[in-house]
């Protein structure tokens, strides 16, 4: 799991996105208090590298899986070679 403080961490990757879209989406209608506003931008920071530390983790973990090489995504089924 990411680093992240216990009190503030957020349940789940999506949560964090989901937290990180909501304060995007306040801080640009640019209506809350200065306060808030530096608040919710530390916030979004903490939010931003706990979603790059588990992308990157993921990302090691499928380095592994395919023995360190990373190939281009193709879905099952999508592209009609299979």
């Amino acid at each position: 799991m990411p680093k992240a403080h216990a009190k503030d961490a957020p349940a789940s990757f999506e949560a964090a996105l989901a937290e990180l879209e909501s304060i995007v989406q306040t801080m640009e209608q640019g209506n809350a208090p200065l306060e808030s506003s530096l608040a919710a931008y530390e916030r979004g920071t903490a939010l931003l590298r706990y979603c790059q530390d588990a992308l990157s983790g993921a990302e090691q973990k499928i380095r592994i899986l395919e023995g360190q090489t990373l190939r281009e995504f193709a879905p099952a089924g999508g592209d009609g070679d299979e």
